[in-house]
């Protein structure tokens, strides 16, 4: 008994010492959290940031206090806010490296208001559907109740270890470490995005037939179909047409999207990748030059 009692009561401290550094949001209709990351810097859920204007954001002593969008990131499902006049405590960020399967944690909302469970699963680097990469995945055991996304991930100490989301799967909940939080939210805060490389194409899933690969001495089974090509994008100004077969990038196969969206990161950016193709049943090389992602609307 005394034991539970004292896990209780450690507890309730780590909700007590993270409290102070979060805000409620207001950018929707109904309110989201926020977390007081930097000074004057506040991190938040992107999904959860319906309006650009008129954004305001209430401290936990009740200041109601206006914030300006900074920068979003669809692809992590970050936003920034700045809020030069905050005035409350930052977070204090632990480390996810230490995270385990198992760990008990808590999901913190404005109010404040908690949800305790267990990290149910941890794994290595991804990539988000909307093509963000994820420094590692953490995936949770309990319950996201509305307005909770945006808010912090807590561990059994009081250190946040990641960002509460919905907005990444529509089958579990997940966390943003702190490792992509950091990352990300100094980009935005610089630059008002983060930056990514793009071929300006649509592509999809397709076999390569056996007597095919033969013929032209491929290893792959399988490589991207190009369905549409952006006019006057990086791949229409290499010279790609609809109906070639990506079949790798830079020597990588290139079997389904992930393969590219792991071939244009930002250093990628101005600097020309080598492309193999499937043409009219031959094989042709090209050298498209990687370009910056528009920031809405790019594939």
């Amino acid at each position: 008994m005394e034991a539970l009692l004292s896990l209780s009561n450690d507890l309730a401290g780590a909700v007590e010492r993270v409290a102070p550094s979060m805000v409620t949001v207001h950018a929707r209709r109904l309110p989201s959290t926020g977390i007081h990351w930097r000074p004057g810097i506040v991190v938040t859920a992107d999904h959860t940031v319906r309006t650009e204007q008129d954004i305001t954001v209430t401290t936990s002593e009740g200041r109601s206090l206006p914030a300006v969008l900074a920068g979003r990131d669809p692809g992590t499902d970050l936003a920034v806010l700045r809020v030069p006049d905050l005035g409350a405590p930052t977070a204090t960020a632990g480390e996810d490296a230490g995270l385990r399967v198992g760990h008990m944690v808590l999901a913190l909302g404005y109010g404040p208001r908690a949800s305790w469970g267990v990290i149910s699963a941890l794994g290595p680097r991804w990539r988000s559907w909307r093509g963000g990469e994820i420094d590692r995945l953490v995936r949770l055991d309990l319950v996201l109740y509305p307005g909770f996304s945006g808010g912090p991930l807590v561990d059994a100490t009081g250190h946040v270890v990641g960002l509460n989301t919905s907005g990444l799967s529509r089958e579990t909940n997940l966390a943003v470490p702190v490792t992509t939080v950091s990352r990300v939210a100094e980009e935005l805060s610089s630059k008002g995005h983060v930056s990514r490389g793009y071929l300006g194409v649509g592509m999809q899933p397709v076999r390569l037939p056996e007597p095919l690969r033969a013929a032209l001495g491929l290893e792959s089974d399988s490589g991207l179909i190009i369905v549409t090509v952006e006019p006057d994008g990086p791949a229409a100004r290499a010279g790609v047409l609809l109906g070639d077969v990506l079949v790798t990038l830079d020597g990588t196969p290139t079997r389904d999207l992930e393969d590219v969206q792991g071939r244009l990161g930002p250093d990628r950016i101005g600097r020309a990748v080598s492309a193999l193709v499937v043409r009219a049943g031959t094989r042709a090389e090209l050298r498209i030059t990687v370009g910056e992602r528009p920031r809405r609307g790019a594939s």
